[in-house]
C-alpha cells in the first residue's frame, strides 16, 4: 500500500513541476452493504484533482438513490471495483484490464465479479 500512495504523491508533485501537463483524474464511489446483490455506484472522470473527482463519483452515486456511498478508489488512467455478496475489491492500472484484474485480485474469492470500471479519455 506504501508504494500506491508514492505513486500518486509521484504524480501530484509531477502536476506543481510541469505547470503545462494535464493529467485528468477519475474516482468509484460505492454503496455496497454485505449481502447486496447489485451495489449502487457513481464515477467519475476528467477532473483536475482527486478531491474534485471524489465529490464527482460520491455525488453520482447518491443520484442514484444510495445513501451509504463511499469512495473506493481514485485514478489517473483507469480503475475498477468487484464484489461479490460478502467480499470487495478494487483496483487501478494503465489499462482496464491491469484495473479489473487487480480489483478481482484483491476480492480474492472465486464469485466476485467486476461492478464497474472505467478509465480516462
Amino acid at each position: 500500500m506504501k508504494f500506491k500512495h508514492l505513486k500518486h504523491l509521484a504524480a501530484t508533485v509531477l502536476m506543481a513541476v510541469v505547470p503545462g501537463m494535464v493529467l485528468a483524474i477519475g474516482a468509484i464511489a460505492v454503496d455496497d452493504e454485505v449481502g447486496e446483490e447489485d451495489p449502487g455506484y457513481g464515477w467519475s472522470t476528467g477532473h483536475n484533482s482527486r478531491a474534485e473527482a471524489e465529490r464527482a463519483a460520491m455525488k453520482e452515486c447518491r443520484a442514484h438513490g444510495n445513501t451509504n456511498c463511499k469512495v473506493v478508489v481514485w485514478f489517473e488512467a483507469c480503475g475498477a471495483y468487484a464484489a461479490s455478496r460478502k467480499y470487495y475489491g478494487y483496483g487501478w492500472g494503465k489499462n482496464k484490464a491491469i484495473a479489473e484484474k487487480a480489483a478481482l485480485k484483491m476480492c480474492a474469492r472465486n464469485n466476485c465479479e467486476v461492478v464497474v470500471s472505467g478509465c480516462e479519455e
